[in-house]
């Protein structure tokens, strides 16, 4: 079963050491290798006060290893900040993603979500468990799951992850639109290109009030959030945006 059971350890395993690698960390991360079902409610039983003091977001990785498609399925609240973020990665991965719902749960998130637990745990998959031919069968092995499939989950997971570290509330520290051409951020030949650019810089620049995250930004102008986010940078570090460390929602 490599891709019901092997795939999820291995991108897991690989985004603990890129995590590791990082040189700063907005948070810290609790990354848990248990089986399923009953690891993950004996694992509960001796952390949950822990676990819903501390927990922001999280993610169930399960069936990451082919590359047929991409899937989601919500936490039980369906709106934490978990959802928000793999909605958003996905949209801008694959448009065609599957989009699930709580009534189709199987694995650990049925316990990561159960009443009393509420913790917010959304879950990003390649083909979800019991949806694929090969599931629970001998045909489950490498010829299903392959390297792209692999590398592709690790990078929708890793750019969820990057969002939660980056998503930082924004505001204007000019009143209207600001005159960017002193500022360096408006060259003196522009190309369709640059337009394009502009535009999206100009939208980012006209929801920053201080009451939207990046993300909550990046959805309204139908960009990804790694698309803005260097565009946002600029900005700040051009004066013309001041970051707000607000809490996320």
């Amino acid at each position: 079963m490599a891709n019901n059971e092997l795939s999820g350890p291995v991108v897991t395993a690989a985004l603990a050491r890129w995590l590791q690698s990082l040189e700063k960390r907005r948070y810290t991360y609790r990354i848990v290798f248990v089986p399923e079902t009953i690891g993950s409610i004996v694992y509960l039983s001796r952390n949950i006060d822990k676990l819903k003091g501390k927990v922001i977001a999280g993610f169930n990785v399960t069936c990451v290893g082919d590359d047929r498609c991409y899937s989601y399925l919500p936490s039980r609240d369906g709106n934490s900040i978990s959802d928000q973020v793999a909605l958003h990665v996905l949209q801008h991965t694959d448009p065609d993603f599957k989009h699930y719902s709580w009534l189709d749960r199987g694995s650990d998130e049925r316990q990561y979500c159960a009443p009393g637990i509420d913790l917010p745990i959304a879950t990003i998959m390649r083909s979800k468990y019991g949806e694929y031919p090969e599931y629970h069968t001998s045909l489950d092995n490498f010829d299903l799951v392959t390297q792209s499939g692999l590398d592709g989950s690790f990078i929708a997971l890793s750019r969820a992850i990057e969002i939660l570290e980056q998503n930082l509330y924004l505001k204007a520290t000019v009143l209207c639109e600001p005159q960017l051409g002193k500022r360096g951020l408006y060259p003196t030949l522009t190309t369709k290109e640059f337009g394009e650019q502009f535009r999206t810089m100009m939208h980012l620049i006209s929801y920053c009030d201080g009451s939207r995250s990046l993300l909550e930004i990046a959805d309204l102008v139908k960009k990804p959030f790694w698309s803005l986010l260097p565009i946002a940078n600029n900005l700040v570090e051009h004066g013309v945006l001041q970051r707000e460390y607000g809490l996320l929602k």
